[in-house]
């Protein structure tokens, strides 16, 4: 796998990291390449604040963005890439072997939810009440499945997987269908505002976070994007009506991880 590392150019700019320039995060790259042997960091062409990482996989890169964060450096990361190879004139992508045990009332989902990301169902063993499913899946295709698979399971799927070799590409894979909820201006996200876009889909921000013009606050309901408003306050008057002063019900953000990827 491989993320392009970046400094922060976000309007909240050096409010959580005390490191936030190129040379910083250039120096601390450097430092994790003398004991981190599986890393490679390359510079991207035509850029001088821009480095793409490669690692063994997703939790190998997030465990050195967590720790940088720590650290107390300030950086901005893109969405992990598989490593792609030209092997006999045809291009190549990672697979892996993944072994998921649940109980059987969920088989058929989670053989529908991987076969959706290109996987190929090798084998199915009963045990009891659960069923041991083997696929065969691109490492592209892993990404983000954990979280559906709990879901889809009520919490009782056990997932494993590991690298197998490189077999030909297999084709395009739909990974989101969602639209963003994108914030309309700088300021205040108020609870009054969130309590009534609820409906609207789920939210990455909780109440008194500070937001920007442009910043994505959450994820749509449909495919489209939608551009909202979490900064409007509630109107302070004497005019009071029923049903108008019910109390703000805000469910609890979306937490991201390497796991949410």
């Amino acid at each position: 796998m491989s993320m392009l590392f970046t400094i922060n150019d976000s309007p909240f700019f050096g409010k959580e990291g005390k490191f936030c320039t190129s040379r910083h995060i250039s120096e601390r790259l450097d430092r994790e390449l003398e004991k981190n042997l599986a890393l490679r960091v390359s510079p991207v062409e035509g850029a001088m604040d821009k480095w793409l990482v490669s690692g063994r996989g997703v939790l190998h890169l997030s465990v050195l963005v967590e720790t940088m964060r720590r650290e107390g450096y300030e950086l901005q990361v893109g969405q992990p890439q598989v490593i792609y190879k030209e092997i006999g004139g045809q291009r190549c992508e990672p697979i892996e072997e993944l072994t998921i045990n649940v109980p059987d009332e969920f088989s058929s989902k989670m053989i529908d939810m991987v076969t959706r990301r290109k996987g190929e169902l090798l084998s199915m063993d009963t045990e009891g009440d659960r069923v041991n499913i083997m696929f065969e899946i691109p490492s592209r295709g892993i990404m983000g499945l954990r979280t559906n698979v709990l879901t889809a399971s009520q919490g009782e799927a056990i997932m494993a997987h590991r690298f197998k070799d490189y077999q030909p590409f297999k084709g395009e894979i739909t990974r989101r269908t969602n639209g963003s909820m994108i914030a309309m201006e700088n300021g205040t996200a108020y609870a009054y505002s969130i309590d009534k876009l609820q409906d609207r889909g789920k939210f990455f921000i909780d109440p008194g976070e500070e937001v920007y013009g442009g910043q994505v606050v959450g994820e749509h309901v449909h495919e489209k994007d939608l551009v909202i408003n979490v900064t409007k306050a509630k109107q302070l008057t004497n005019v009071r009506a029923s049903g108008s002063d019910d109390k703000a019900r805000v469910i609890p953000k979306v937490e991201m991880s390497s796991k949410n990827v």
